[in-house]
């Protein structure tokens, strides 16, 4: 199964990565947002820097879970 597919498949099936890839959108939507705007004020630099480490720290979680459930489906 390629990772796009696994990824989607997750989406549909699993509530945990289901909730981790609403809130990734969520943070990546406001960072859009944010950084759209011209002369960011220090609180909403600092925003998009804690934006950007949450959103890493969702993504890493996601990639554990699709990472488990390729070793579950190879039989590993």
């Amino acid at each position: 199964m390629k990772e796009n597919e696994l990824k989607e498949t997750l989406i549909r099936e699993n509530e945990e990565f289901r909730k981790l890839y609403e809130q990734h959108r969520e943070y990546e939507k406001r960072i859009e947002e944010l950084l759209a705007r011209v002369g960011l004020s220090e609180e909403e630099e600092v925003e998009v820097k804690k934006l950007k480490k949450l959103k890493l720290k969702l993504k890493d979680k996601m990639q554990e879970i699709m990472l488990k459930e390729m070793e579950k489906r190879s039989g590993g």
